[in-house]
């Protein structure tokens, strides 16, 4: 129909971008990948660097299952590029421990089979000493209720 949008089909962004080479700092560890620079934090560690404690969850960076700390903060790595991270320090879950032995997180997760944080909440609720401040999620306030109240 003239002077209606073409369809999504019709729409081409054109041949893909040229891959990039990067290297990623990764649990104290440099990795040098060749990715397509629209690759994902989470997809370059799970698919490139075979390192899965990351979930894919929602991808919208709303569950958490994501979740790593970059620099000593969290961040959601399904909403960062992976070629954006050059350069700074990532953690993941696999990245916690000291040697063999197990971080008081990561002994939580086995003890607890729990999959995600999000995902297992009050479970770990009850464990709150062992979640490190960096990782717990910020409580959103709600009006009329303390603290308290919301566990």
């Amino acid at each position: 129909m003239p002077g209606s949008p073409p369809d999504a089909a019709a729409q081409t962004a054109g041949p893909a971008p040229e891959p990039l080479e990067i290297v990623l700092r990764v649990n104290g560890v440099q990795h040098r990948l060749t990715l397509d620079p629209r690759t994902t934090l989470l997809d370059a560690l799970r698919e490139h660097l075979h390192l899965t404690g990351s979930k894919k969850g929602c991808g919208l960076g709303q569950c958490g299952a994501c979740t790593v700390l970059m620099d000593g903060r969290r961040v959601k790595s399904c909403l960062s590029l992976a070629a954006l991270v050059e350069g700074r320090e990532i953690t993941t879950i696999e990245g916690l421990a000291q040697g063999e032995q197990l971080h008081p997180l990561q002994a939580a997760f086995i003890e607890r089979d729990v999959v995600h944080i999000e995902g297992a909440g009050y479970r770990l609720r009850r464990h709150a000493e062992l979640v490190p401040d960096t990782l717990r999620p910020k409580a959103p306030r709600r009006r009329g209720r303390s603290p308290q109240a919301a566990g």
